[in-house]
């Protein structure tokens, strides 16, 4: 098979956010003295959209949907202070764009981060590569797992699912993959382990950016 094209995920692929979400999400905690978490922990909460980051890192909004509100409110402002505090691309990723540029390979991005702060984290952390569509969840593209904004981008772009490789380090992202028909390639540097992502359908496991590459 020639693969055509790649859709990234952004947090834990292609960026490194872990600190920045965890000190943004443990500030919003302690405005309304609910417990914080190490940084650590924030690797099994992020990952399925910032309301399930939410009721992950404080249970009691769980069945609180006024505190659930309030805490996004909260976290959302947080975050917008301080995305790029210590956010940065991880090891190799420039290489492997770099490398992906010169083969004229298609390049996108579809996060479950909120499209604003995915336009502007790849706007400002990844601005020397062209990414052809760059999609974060919105009122028009519902978060992943489901495969809509995937779909998505293989119609407005005229590429076929089955010539997209789908790059990402969550069951989440391996599951989106599956469904949207892409093949489903995990990364080992991100925020989860080998064995959820073979779990949930990864097709081969990469421990560096450049080892996609050898699927191209």
């Amino acid at each position: 098979m020639t693969y055509r094209a790649v859709c990234f995920d952004l947090d834990g692929t292609l960026l490194d956010t872990l600190e920045d979400l965890a000190d943004s999400m443990n500030r919003t905690l302690r405005r309304y003295d609910l417990p914080e978490h190490p940084a650590s922990a924030y690797k099994q909460f992020v990952g399925n959209g910032m309301g399930v980051l939410v009721r992950r890192a404080a249970p009691a909004a769980r069945d609180d949907n006024e505190l659930a509100d309030k805490l996004i409110a909260g976290m959302r402002a947080e975050y917008g202070k301080r995305w790029a505090e210590r956010t940065r691309p991880y090891e190799g990723v420039g290489q492997l764009l770099d490398a992906l540029t010169e083969r004229g390979v298609t390049m996108t991005v579809l996060s479950n981060k909120p499209h604003d702060f995915t336009a502007l984290c790849v706007a400002q952390l990844l601005p020397h590569w062209k990414f052809e569509r760059v999609f974060g969840v919105a009122d028009d593209v519902p978060a992943k797992p489901d495969p809509s904004g995937a779909q998505r981008i293989c119609r407005e772009l005229d590429v076929p699912a089955e010539q997209f490789l789908y790059v990402g380090d969550t069951g989440t992202d391996m599951d989106t993959a599956t469904a949207a028909g892409m093949f489903a390639v995990g990364v080992l540097w991100g925020f989860r382990d080998a064995d959820e992502l073979t779990a949930h359908g990864a097709r081969k496991l990469i421990a560096h950016p450049t080892e996609l590459l050898e699927l191209l």
